[in-house]
């Protein structure tokens, strides 16, 4: 028999970045993100967390993973109601937008945060 497995969400992904406070500010400011945590950790670290408003998984902004180098995380998708509305917004910020484009489960975009770490912005459509 196999043992059953308790998991019940995902709580945090860690985001490599080169710079903490640039990377807060977009994920906050241009995102609307929420700040959860900035909190000293130690001599020349701090955890910087920060979520989607009413999300239950967090992102850390990481600099100390030697195998993660900023800008390495590529197709973190992040879900919203209003595609072209968060498209917009980020363009008038000033932000490069990959366009929306169509696919069989919905319509997204591609962004990418100060160090080139890949965001997709998706909106999945009903009963796919």
């Amino acid at each position: 028999m196999v043992a059953r497995m308790s998991l019940t969400h995902i709580q945090l992904l860690s985001v490599p970045v080169s710079d903490q406070d640039r990377a807060k500010d977009f994920y906050v400011d241009a995102l609307g993100f929420e700040l959860v945590s900035d909190t000293e950790m130690g001599p020349g670290r701090r955890w910087v967390q920060v979520r989607p408003k009413g999300s239950q998984t967090s992102l850390t902004l990481v600099t100390w993973f030697e195998t993660m180098p900023p800008g390495s995380l590529k197709g973190l998708v992040i879900e919203t109601d209003d595609l072209r509305g968060d498209v917009d917004a980020l363009t008038a910020r000033g932000l490069p937008v990959e366009g929306v484009q169509e696919a069989p489960w919905g319509r997204f975009a591609i962004v990418h945060d100060p160090d080139g770490n890949g965001l997709i912005l998706q909106t999945t459509t009903p009963d796919a």
